[in-house]
This record gives C-alpha cells, sequence and structure tokens, in this order.
C-alpha cells in the first residue's frame, strides 16, 4: 500500500491571456501555450514567471507573472492566484525596415571647351581648401 494516493496533486492556477490586437502566440515560461485570447492551467510555480507575446509585424512582448500563495487557515482553503489575471500585452507594430538608399554623388560638370579655367589660376582667397594643383606646377 501506498501513501501516495494520500498525496494532494500540486495545485493549479488558471491564467487568462489576452493581447492588443488578439491572436498572438502566447507561451509561459514553464511550457504552455495558446493563441490570445486563452487560458492556459499552469501548476503552481514557486517563483514568478513570464508570458511571453509574438505576432507577426508586431514586436514581441513579455509579461512579469508574480504568484500569490494564500495558505488559508481553519475558515478559508488556501488559494494560489496570479498577478496580473488577466495578462495582457499590447503589442506595438514592428517598425517597417528602412529603404536601402545609396548614397549621394553630386555629378562632375562636364567642362566647358570654350571656357576652360587656366591651370595656374589661384583658388579664391580665404578658400578652406587647399590648391589640389598646388603640387604639379
Amino acid at each position: 500500500m501506498s501513501w501516495d494516493m494520500f498525496k494532494s496533486a500540486p495545485p493549479t492556477v488558471q491564467v487568462q491571456l489576452e493581447s492588443n490586437p488578439p491572436g498572438a502566440d502566447a507561451t509561459t515560461s514553464l511550457g504552455q501555450g495558446c493563441k490570445t485570447p486563452c487560458s492556459v492551467s499552469v501548476p503552481a510555480p514557486d517563483a514568478p514567471f513570464t508570458v511571453a507575446f509574438a505576432l507577426p509585424k508586431y514586436q514581441p512582448a513579455s509579461v512579469p507573472v508574480n504568484v500569490i500563495k494564500n495558505p488559508g487557515d481553519f475558515t478559508t482553503p488556501a488559494s494560489v492566484t496570479t498577478d496580473p489575471n488577466p495578462v495582457l500585452a499590447e503589442l506595438q507594430p514592428a517598425a517597417p525596415p528602412k529603404p536601402v538608399r545609396k548614397p549621394h554623388r553630386p555629378k562632375k560638370p562636364k567642362p566647358a571647351a570654350t571656357a576652360a579655367a587656366p591651370a595656374d589660376a589661384a583658388p579664391a582667397a580665404g578658400s578652406p581648401f587647399p590648391d589640389p594643383n598646388a603640387g604639379k606646377r
């Protein structure tokens, strides 16, 4: 004869999972999951857990959930609740990828055949740029 039949099953807690917009895949760090809006029954853990929400074209979100155990007394039974319940995630749209733009390069002006600048002309006075032809003379 085993005493196992007198042991109570570990308490479970029902957790409502919701997202805005609905239809996200919600997965608890304890392993249970569903598509929102839905609810899952999880074994009451001794520590907080998280619920991860994922929906295409939206940024993923994670919501921490605290476990509150009330041991009860002679007048009230023991209970386990979660905070928050329902667990709600406000999903933000994913930013569209930025278009790849080629760097803008100004076109070089075509030299005019009749109005060519003299090769030994000095740069304009006060110009912050050195004369590129200074060493070639």
